[in-house]
């Protein structure tokens, strides 16, 4: 169990063992030490362009020391040739190229000395080459007859390896090579038997070395080739080829290896390297060449074979590719073969190297070298560079190991083991230093360490001392050596703390110590806190091509923030600091910002934070969401008439699980190229029983969806083309639609193509009058619907129609009832009557017109109606026609709207698809008098010190005969608080100006006049006035009339009303609809009554004039009653309705009059009721 350290001046104890540090540490240059080589050259080639060669000795020992060379085995001196440039303290030296430099050809080895002893180098060979050249001969031509056998020597001359041959012609054409005309590996040309087209004089051999940089040629060769001189008679020089042929052809005869080689022979090849073995023979016809293994381990693969299979090659040679190896060169008249003895040696290897290092004096010393190769290998002992004379050396000393006892001072030494075979020398060099010296500390003294809270810290303390020293740790100020499991000491005296705290920061202390001395070392160790990470958000979810920003919050200690790095890594590779592909990857410190993001985005992304002491890392993986790749491979099977099966491969999901497939059909016959959804498969279901109909080619494909969308349709899948038969259903939506009189004209929705089954389509109709026992009517028609002439004018008929192809008829139809063609009705509403409800609205009463004078589907009923003559006044007027409809059977119905005061005219008529029917006889009737409108106008004229005159206009319609007027007027002020209303009544309709006396001076007043009549009071008109204080009076008309500000302000008016006007004429030029509501203000008519939940119907004028003085009577000004018409009591216009509040839209439609607003056809208002 962990134990949880105390403050400082607390000890932890622990005994640590003596550390043996003889191979553990190098000895330092500071203590006396055997010479030890630490760089030579090797094999080195003196190349003629070189300006000079550098064969390196280097060592390093205490005392410095000495160099000396010996040359094939005998001494070199450095000094003998002035072309030979040393350095000083050490063996190198440098050949300059300069004349002659043969002699320098040979091999060298180094020996470095000091008075402790000797090492030895490995032999280092220098290769000095001689330019390689072709001997100037005179070469003469080989005159051969056709079939001979011809070798073409080259013979190349001696040069660095590897050597390269080619043969070419002058025009440095290679020679064209097979089986008959190959190759040696000496570079010799072989022909198994030449033809005349061998003939020519330059045959030219090329011998390039590349490590020399050189290229020589043999002077050209001259081959003769005759034919036979007793085949010369034959008149067709292809029979005499043929005939020469036949005298030639002979067995095949080796010439590598030659005859003398006898049948068999040995070829040795080193471990490792490359077995090459070669057979050429000649004979005609050109013989063929095989090979095989006759003895030893069978090779797993066939062998490799070159030059058109006369040379076996093996790479990396085993001791598994000993063996025989047969050779076999056949043709039609027999066959020559060679065996190969192969035999794999290898030069030495160690198994074991004697081993050298650091002994205090009294110990034993035990060196072992063994070495193996093929052949085995000797092995020679030296001592300092020499070898060893047993009668001298007081130890004792075999061929694989050398042991001394009771080591002294004076036996440090270089021991040398050289193990040697034919194909080379390997050197093992142990330097056993016997020393007796204090503690060395080489880790310097006050070394400051520092790592994170969890680490674990490393306080070095690195010692060389013989014999070894004996190390503990202290810390603080404690004497005692530390201990605990967190604590562990290293081989090399490095203390290791482990899962560090806090209270591990202090000075520590090393302690070493042998039996010739001590020393102490001191170092300070701070714990800093560690870097945290996390990363937000951990786990996103993000759709491909939206957007995704990581970000990655750390803690760190303050005491770090100058080596604080940040980092990003997605998968384990780091992200460039710098925005990458074009700016849709960004990272910003801590932020990493991926914009239209793509699926191969998908992964993790690591925040990597490292300071000088530790290094964070925290996580975030990112799911990319798409739609699924389009399904793929898709198979059709259980193939049927109206089924099939259609079974596919999913695509990836990306990510976001397929929740549905949809299938899709196309079919090439109706509608080709046009793709329609057949059937929907849930889940991850990948096959789907499908029903089909019949004569229908069809194709499919399958589009996959899940919860991101739907994913591009999958590759169209074979054609299956199902059989036609009968129909397998009939028309719907049969209907007999508006006709002419005394025609029925039946139409049906036609069957999709789809639902043809087959070919040849058409309908049967069938028809019967209902209720009449009678033949059915028949006709075949191909296109969907049939016209009847001749027939009784709107009477009920049986119709059936039935789908037909060439398979067959559809099944049994089923029957409707449609009507002939409808006539206006020929008969008007009788016994109409009408019900004044007030001034502006009347109810209008009638008997409908018999069913059978119909002669259609009754729609409904039209109230027309007509101002005849205004009560006021006894003026007649033109007849202005208007209408209101109502829809349905009803007998009743309210017309609004109307003038008060006034004669009118009113009739009805019944109407149906065809049109209108007469209209009844016209009925008169009279409108009450109702409250006038408002005043036209009031104006102030003059303030008096304490009285004030008005004077107003008529009003615009009287409604009645006036009674007089009602003034009243009130003290207003700026916050909206107003006085108590005083009222004057004027009596005298004639009386058009009134002066009002007792007022107070410099106040603000408002002052009211209504019209009166029989019925009651209109809407007031109103005007605002103040008195001044100086006794000077002015109206709104007075002074403030003549300032400049107001008559701007009176001109901007103006002007904006004039815009509105215009605005609002244009608009209604162009069938505009404005809602003519209004709502009194003042004093509502008396007269007025409401309609609670009753509707009007369309409103018209005849000329499409709008009826004068009705729109105020219907905005408010209608009271409540004790009515119980219901809603269905008033009439419809053409766009006229009633809302679910009852609140009434409609048409009303009129003519321009003056004031009103114009309209290209019938203009509309609303009218809604307030209760």
């Amino acid at each position: 169990m962990e134990m949880l350290l105390s403050t400082k001046g607390i000890t932890i104890c622990l005994f640590f063992f003596v550390l043996s540090l003889a191979a553990a540490i190098e000895i330092p240059l500071s203590v006396s030490q055997l010479p030890t080589i630490t760089e030579q050259s090797h094999t080195q080639v003196a190349y003629p362009f070189d300006e000079d060669f550098t064969i390196k000795c280097e060592a390093r020992g205490n005392p410095q020391p000495t160099f000396n060379w010996t040359k094939d085995g005998k001494p070199f001196d450095l000094s003998s040739d002035p072309r030979i440039v040393t350095s000083n303290n050490s063996g190198t030296f440098v050949i300059q190229n300069r004349g002659i430099i043969n002699n320098f050809q040979g091999k060298y080895r180094c020996f470095a000395s000091n008075v402790l002893g000797t090492a030895m180098s490995e032999e280092i060979e220098l290769i000095v080459p001689s330019v390689p050249k072709f001997p100037k001969e005179k070469i003469e031509p080989l005159d051969v007859e056709h079939g001979d056998s011809v070798i073409l020597h080259c013979n190349p001359p001696k040069g660095i390896p590897p050597l390269h041959i080619y043969w070419m012609n002058i025009d440095l054409q290679h020679i064209p090579q097979d089986e008959r005309v190959s190759m040696s590996l000496k570079g010799d040309l072989y022909f198994a038997n030449v033809e005349e087209s061998d003939s020519r004089s330059d045959y030219c051999c090329f011998a390039a070395f590349p490590r020399l940089r050189t290229i020589v040629q043999k002077m050209p060769m001259t081959l003769k080739v005759s034919r036979l001189k007793h085949a010369n008679d034959s008149g067709s020089p292809n029979a005499a080829v043929t005939k020469a042929n036949f005298i030639k052809e002979r067995k095949p005869k080796l010439l590598i290896p030659p005859e003398s080689a006898g049948s068999s022979s040995s070829v040795t090849v080193i471990k490792g390297g490359v077995l090459l073995l070669e057979c050429i023979a000649e004979g005609l016809p050109t013989p063929h060449l095989s090979w095989v293994k006759v003895m030893g381990n069978t090779p797993k693969d066939e062998p490799e074979t070159e030059n058109f299979g006369k040379t076996l090659k093996i790479d990396q040679v085993t001791a598994a590719d000993e063996g025989t190896y047969q050779c076999t060169a056949s043709n039609p008249m027999g066959s020559a073969s060679h065996k190969f003895h192969v035999h794999v040696e290898e030069p030495p290897q160690w198994l074991k190297k004697p081993e050298g290092g650091v002994y205090s004096v009294g110990t034993n010393l035990v060196l072992l070298c063994e070495a193996i190769g093929n052949p085995e290998p000797s092995i020679q002992w030296k001592l300092n560079g020499m070898p060893i004379d047993g009668r001298t050396f007081r130890g004792r000393i075999s061929t694989r190991e050398i042991s001394l006892t009771n080591l002294q001072l004076q036996d440090s030494a270089v021991f040398q083991c050289e193990a040697t075979n034919k194909h080379g020398t390997i050197l093992a060099s142990a330097n056993v230093n016997v020393l007796n010296i204090a503690p060395l500390i080489l880790t310097p003294d006050e070394e400051n360490y520092a790592t994170v809270v969890g680490y674990s810290a490393f306080l070095h303390c690195d010692i060389f001392a013989s014999p070894a020293a004996d190390v503990r740790w202290t810390k603080d100020d404690s004497i005692e050596p530390l201990s605990t499991f967190r604590y562990e000491l290293n081989k090399n005296g490095t203390l290791e703390i482990r899962d560090t705290k806090k209270e591990d920061s202090g000075s520590y202390a090393c302690w070493a110590a042998n039996s010739v001395g001590k020393r102490a070392i001191t170092a300070n160790l701070d714990i800093r806190d560690a870097t945290k990470l996390v990363v937000t958000p951990k786990s996103p979810r993000v759709l491909k091509s939206h957007s995704i920003l990581l970000k990655c919050q750390a803690e760190y200690d303050s005491h770090l923030k100058h080596s604080f790095k940040l980092s990003w890594r997605k998968d384990g590779d780091e992200l460039p600091v710098n925005s990458t592909e074009g700016g849709r990857i960004i990272l910003d410190r801590d932020t990493l910002f991926i914009s239209s993001v793509l699926l191969e985005d998908q992964g993790v992304y690591t925040c990597v934070a490292s300071t000088a002491l530790d290094t964070a890392k925290a996580e975030a993986q990112l799911i990319v969401l798409d739609v699924p790749d389009p399904p793929e491979d898709l198979q059709l099977s259980e193939n049927q008439n109206r089924s099939v099966r259609l079974s596919w491969k999913a695509g990836a999901s990306h990510n976001s699980p397929v929740n549905e497939s949809i299938i899709e059909f196309e079919e090439n016959r109706w509608e080709p190229g046009r793709w329609q959804e057949l059937s929907r498969v849930p889940g991850n279901d990948t096959t789907a029983l499908l029903s089909l109909a019949p004569y229908v080619n069809y194709q499919f494909r399958v589009v996959s969806v899940n919860a991101v969308g739907r994913s591009q349709p999958s590759k169209p899948s074979l054609r299956y083309a199902t059989p036609p038969a009968a129909p397998d259903k009939n028309p719907e939506n049969i209907r007999v639609e508006a006709s002419e009189p005394n025609e029925m004209v039946m139409k049906w929705e036609p069957l999709k193509p789809v639902e043809r089954n087959g070919p040849g389509l058409e309908y049967k109709v069938s028809w019967r009058q209902r209720g009449v026992e009678t033949d059915w009517n028949e006709e075949l028609v191909k296109k969907h619907s049939l016209s009847v002439r001749n027939v009784p004018t709107f009477v009920p008929y049986e119709i059936k129609v039935q789908a037909v192809n060439h398979l067959g008829s559809g099944p049994e139809p089923n029957v409707t009832i449609g009507y002939s063609g409808e006539d206006v009705p020929d008969a008007a509403p009788s016994g109409v009557s009408v019900e004044v409800v007030n001034s502006t609205l009347v109810k209008v009463f009638w008997f409908g017109i018999p069913r059978d004078r119909v002669r259609g589907h009754l729609k409904g009923y039209k109230v027309n109606w007509w101002k005849t003559k205004n009560m006021l006044d006894g003026k007649r007027h033109h007849p202005e026609k208007h209408f209101l409809t109502f829809v349905g059977d009803r007998n009743y119905g309210m017309i609004p709207g109307l003038e008060p005061f006034s004669e009118f005219r009113l009739t009805v008529l019944a109407f149906n698809s065809r049109g209108d029917g007469p209209e009844s006889s016209p009925v008169v009737f009279e409108t009450p008098e109702g409250v006038p409108e408002q005043p036209r106008f009031l104006r102030i004229l003059n303030f008096d010190k304490d009285s004030v005159t008005l004077s107003w206009g008529l009003p615009k319609k009287a409604n009645g005969h006036l009674t007089g007027y009602v003034l009243q007027y009130q003290i207003i002020n700026e916050t909206q608080e107003v006085g108590a209303v005083s009222e004057v009544s004027v009596t005298n309709r004639s009386v058009l100006s009134w002066r009002l006396a007792g007022l107070s001076p410099s106040t603000k007043y408002k002052f009211y006049i209504k019209a009166c009549t029989a019925k009651g009071c209109g809407k007031a008109a109103t005007e605002e006035g103040l008195t001044l204080a100086q006794g000077t009076y002015a109206g709104i008309y007075e002074g403030i009339s003549t300032q400049g500000w107001f008559i701007g302000l009176m001109c901007a008016i103006a002007l904006l009303t004039l815009l509105l006007l215009t605005i609002c004429f244009v608009r209604r030029n162009k069938g505009g609809k404005y809602s003519v509501k209004e709502k009194e203000d003042l004093h509502p008519d008396p007269e007025a009554q409401s309609i609670k939940d009753e509707i009007f119907g369309e409103y018209s004028d005849s000329d499409e004039k709008p009826l004068k003085g009705s729109l105020q009577s219907l905005n408010g000004d209608i009271k409540a009653t004790g009515s119980a018409d219901s809603l269905v009591d008033y009439g419809e216009g053409e766009h006229g309705m009633f809302n679910e509040d009852g609140s009434f839209i409609g048409a009303y439609s009129g003519s321009k009059e003056k004031g009103s607003v114009e309209s290209t056809g019938s203009s509309t208002a609303t009218f809604p009721l307030h209760a």
